[in-house]
């Protein structure tokens, strides 16, 4: 039987495969970014099953979390299920669903609005409209090229991710600040958030300036990324309208149980719940 080796261009053509299965951009670059670490690690040894759980092992020496020990499985679990080696598949780990969101995690409106407005004293309006478009609609920030000039007019974006597609509406509030921005810097047409060359932000581009304004606008660092602003429009809808359909059909989860994930309450939350019943004499 010949032996079964990993090689650059196999990884490659793994990485054109799951474009193929529509599969978005960022997913199947990350799916080859797991890929390649595992490759490094075989270094061109005889891919068997004795290797695959060698490096499950390896990870979780190494102090990588269980759920990213998980995700890293699965892309190689992908990735052999299209080679056809069934027998390489392996177990992830059992983790238990966490029914709450650690604080040192959780971002605050309090805390959004001092990034608002630290953007605003920096005068970078751009990043300053990026934090409150995400925030405002709750959208990915891989969205963002889809909330276009010709979507703003409308009040609506129609956004096309994951093989799905959904309406996105603008309030009222964001449209008007989403056209001024836009007459302002001359953007006639096509995304609104765009470089100086004409391209849409990239998220690289985002998560960096958001960073830069952790330190004066007082916010844990940790807590300072795109995604923790679609959270935290999550929450506050939910806490709101008490709808998680409904929510869901914002977010663009096509599983409920995706979106409870994204409205667990802090432990301290927690905490004050089980004190209020106060069932200790």
């Amino acid at each position: 039987m010949k032996k079964r080796k990993l090689d650059k261009k196999t990884i490659n053509n793994f990485f054109l495969y799951l474009l193929s299965e529509e599969k978005s951009k960022a997913t199947a670059e990350k799916y080859k970014r797991d890929v390649y670490a595992f490759f490094l690690y075989a270094d061109d040894r005889e891919i068997t099953k004795e290797l695959v759980i060698a490096y499950k092992n390896g990870l979780k020496e190494k102090g990588y979390k269980e759920s990213s020990i998980n995700s890293m499985l699965a892309s190689l679990n992908s990735l052999f299920l299209y080679l056809c080696w069934y027998d390489l598949k392996v177990k992830t780990y059992k983790i238990q669903k966490q029914i709450f969101c650690p604080e040192e995690k959780e971002l605050t409106k309090a805390e959004y609005f001092r990034l608002v407005s630290t953007a605003k004293l920096k005068r970078d309006e751009r990043l300053c409209l990026i934090l409150q478009t995400i925030c405002g609609t709750g959208i990915r920030v891989s969205e963002l090229p889809f909330i276009t000039v010709e979507a703003v007019k409308r009040g609506a974006a129609t956004v096309s991710c994951k093989g799905k597609t959904r309406y996105v509406f603008i309030v009222r509030r964001l449209q008007k600040k989403l056209l001024k921005y836009a007459a302002d810097n001359g953007i006639s047409q096509g995304s609104v958030f765009i470089t100086r060359s004409g391209k849409p932000v990239c998220r690289s581009n985002i998560w960096r300036d958001m960073k830069s304004i952790c330190e004066k606008a007082n916010v844990c660092r940790k807590k300072v990324f795109p995604h923790n602003l679609r959270h935290l429009f999550a929450r506050i809808f939910y806490r709101t309208e008490k709808d998680i359909a409904k929510l869901a059909d914002i977010l663009g989860h096509s599983n409920i149980n995706t979106t409870r994930i994204y409205i667990v309450n802090t432990g301290a939350e927690y905490r004050r719940k089980m004190e209020n019943l106060r069932l200790i004499l």
